[in-house]
C-alpha cells in the first residue's frame, strides 16, 4: 500500500514537472515567435570595434577615433547599404535620408567627440550609457568646453552603430576604452591639470569602476571628481537570467533568442532594441562592483575616493536607485562628495494621480542624521505651487537649508526618469521646447511627440510616447556641475 502511494506521488509530481517544463517551452517558443524578425542591423557583425584586445595597437584617442572611422565605414558597407526596400521608411535610421538617419543631422553625434578650447584649464570625460551614444554626453560637453575644459565624449565599444553591437561587447571592452582615453587625456595636460570623469547610467557606473580600480593599486590617472548622472549602480537582480547562455540564437533561424526587445530602430541616437547579452554583461559589471566596493569598506569608510557629485531621480525604472546610497555613498568618507535627488512633482493636483508613496527614497534620506555626504533634494515648494526649491542638508547633519529656485515644474510631467537627467528642455532630439527645426523638421523629434490612438497599433514601445525624455532643471544642474568643477583639487 506504502509503494503504491509512493508510486502515485512519484508520477504526480513527474506529470506536474513534465507539465511545467511543456509549458516554460511553449512559452519560449511562443516568445521566438513573437514579434518582429532581427534585420540585418541586428545580426550583422562588424570587425573593425574597439575591444581589450587592441589596447597594444590603440593607445591614443587619435588612434581610437581612426579606427572608428574604419568601423563606420563598415557599417556603411554592411548595414546601410544592405537595407532591403521594405524596411526603407522615414523613421528607420539605416534608411539613408530618413528623418532618423543621423546622417541628416550636421554632426553625427554617435561617433566619438573632441572639443579642444584655446589653452584648455583641465579636461574631461564623458561617458555614455548603456544602448545610447555621445550624443547623450553632448549638451554637457558642450557647457564644460565653453567654460575652458577639453571635452572628449567616448563612444563605448558596441554602441553608435547598429545594435548588433549589443551582441558581442564585453564590460572588459569599455574599461580599456575608457583608460585609454584618461591615459591620452593625462599625457596631454600634463600632471597638474584636473581631468574629470562625467558618466551617464551606464557610463556612471564605469567612471565608479575605474576610481574602484584605482584603489585597488591599479596604475591609472586620477581624476580630479566624478559626475555621476542617474548612475547605475544597481540593477534589477532578474537581469542575471541574461547571463544564461543557450547557443539557440546562433542557430539559423532563431536569431531571435539573443533579443529581450527587436523593434523599429527609429532613434538615431540611441538604440530601441536590446540584446540578453547586454542585460547581462550590466549584471555583471554592477553586480563586481557591489563587491569590490564592500570589500573596501570591510576595513572602514573608503578614504580618498575622488569627489562625487550625483544627480538621480527619486523615481527610476531602468536602475535600482537606492542603490546609488547602499551600495556606493554610505560606504565613502566624508570627503566632499554629494547627492543630488529630483523628487517627483508633489503639486497637489497631480498627488491623486501617482501612487502613494512616489518617492520613497527623498523621505528616507532627508530623514537621515548619519549620512557621511552631502543631500540636496529638488522638490516642490509646497503643495500648492509647482515651482520648486533646493532642500540641502550637510554631511551629518538632517536639518535642512532652502533656497527657492526660478524653475518650476510643467504641469503635465509628473517626475523625471532615468532617461531624462542629461537632456535640456530644448535639445534637438528629446526636449519638450524644442524649436521647430528651420530645414522643414528633417530629423525626428521625439521629445515632441504627440500621438493618440488604440493600443498595440503602433510599432514604437509604448514608454516612448509617455516617459518623461529630458529634465526641466538642467540649468540648475550645470550651475551645480559648474560649482564642483571650480572646487574641486587638482590632482597629478
Amino acid at each position: 500500500m506504502i509503494k503504491s502511494t509512493l508510486r502515485l506521488i512519484r508520477w504526480a509530481i513527474g506529470s506536474v514537472l513534465l507539465g511545467l517544463v511543456l509549458i516554460l517551452v511553449g512559452a519560449y517558443v511562443w516568445f521566438l515567435r513573437s514579434g518582429p524578425e532581427p534585420r540585418v542591423w541586428h545580426t550583422a557583425h562588424l570587425d573593425k570595434e574597439f575591444t581589450a584586445a587592441r589596447v597594444m595597437d590603440v593607445t591614443t584617442i587619435e588612434a581610437y577615433r581612426k579606427l572608428e572611422d574604419r568601423l563606420f565605414a563598415e557599417l556603411q558597407a554592411k548595414i546601410v547599404d544592405k537595407v532591403q526596400p521594405g524596411d526603407r521608411n522615414p523613421f528607420n535610421r539605416y534608411s539613408a535620408g530618413s528623418r532618423s538617419d543621423p546622417a541628416v543631422w550636421p554632426t553625427n553625434w554617435n561617433r566619438t567627440f573632441e572639443i579642444t578650447p584655446e589653452n584648455p584649464a583641465g579636461a574631461a570625460l564623458l561617458l555614455h550609457g548603456l544602448t545610447d551614444s555621445p550624443y547623450s554626453m553632448r549638451s554637457i560637453g558642450e557647457h564644460l568646453a565653453a567654460r575652458g575644459l577639453k571635452v572628449v565624449g567616448l563612444r563605448l565599444p558596441g554602441h553608435g552603430t547598429a545594435p548588433s553591437g549589443l551582441l558581442s561587447f564585453t564590460i572588459e571592452d569599455m574599461e580599456a576604452a575608457v583608460r585609454v582615453a584618461m591615459r591620452d587625456l593625462r599625457r596631454q595636460m600634463g600632471p597638474n591639470r584636473p581631468i574629470y570623469l562625467v558618466g551617464y547610467s551606464n557610463g556612471a557606473a564605469l567612471a565608479v569602476d575605474y576610481s574602484v580600480s584605482l584603489l585597488e593599486g591599479a596604475d591609472l590617472p586620477r581624476p580630479a571628481g566624478l559626475v555621476l548622472l542617474s548612475p547605475a549602480i544597481g540593477i534589477s537582480p532578474f537581469a542575471v537570467v541574461a547571463r544564461v547562455k543557450t547557443g539557440l540564437s546562433s542557430v539559423p533561424g532563431f536569431e531571435r533568442a539573443a533579443w529581450q526587445v527587436v523593434t523599429l530602430e527609429f532613434d538615431p541616437y540611441k538604440y530601441s532594441s536590446f540584446s540578453f547579452h547586454a542585460a547581462g554583461e550590466t549584471q555583471r559589471l554592477t553586480s563586481g562592483l557591489a563587491k569590490r566596493i564592500r570589500a573596501l569598506a570591510a576595513g572602514g569608510k573608503i578614504k580618498d575616493f575622488p569627489p562625487v557629485l550625483a544627480f538621480l531621480s527619486t523615481v527610476d525604472s531602468t536602475i535600482v536607485a537606492p542603490a546609488v546610497v547602499d551600495t556606493l555613498f554610505e560606504h565613502l568618507a566624508p570627503e566632499s562628495h554629494e547627492l543630488v535627488l529630483f523628487d517627483v512633482n508633489r503639486y497637489a493636483g497631480i498627488q491623486a494621480l501617482l501612487v502613494n508613496d512616489p518617492g520613497p527614497l527623498t523621505q528616507r534620506l532627508l530623514s537621515m542624521p548619519d549620512r557621511s555626504f552631502a543631500l540636496t533634494v529638488i522638490t516642490n515648494a509646497n503643495p500648492g505651487t509647482l515651482q520648486v526649491q533646493e532642500l540641502r542638508a550637510e554631511p551629518g547633519s538632517a536639518s535642512q537649508s532652502s533656497r527657492l529656485l526660478d524653475l518650476s515644474w510643467p504641469l503635465q510631467v509628473f517626475s523625471l526618469s532615468h532617461v531624462a537627467i542629461p537632456f535640456p528642455p530644448d535639445d534637438p532630439l528629446y526636449g519638450y521646447e524644442a524649436p521647430t527645426d528651420p530645414r522643414h523638421n528633417v530629423h525626428v523629434q521625439l521629445g515632441r511627440v504627440q500621438v493618440h490612438g488604440e493600443n498595440g497599433v503602433l510599432r514604437v514601445p509604448d514608454w516612448v510616447l509617455t516617459r518623461q525624455r529630458s529634465n526641466p532643471f538642467h540649468s540648475y544642474m550645470l550651475e551645480r556641475i559648474d560649482g564642483f568643477v571650480t572646487a574641486a583639487e587638482p590632482q597629478p
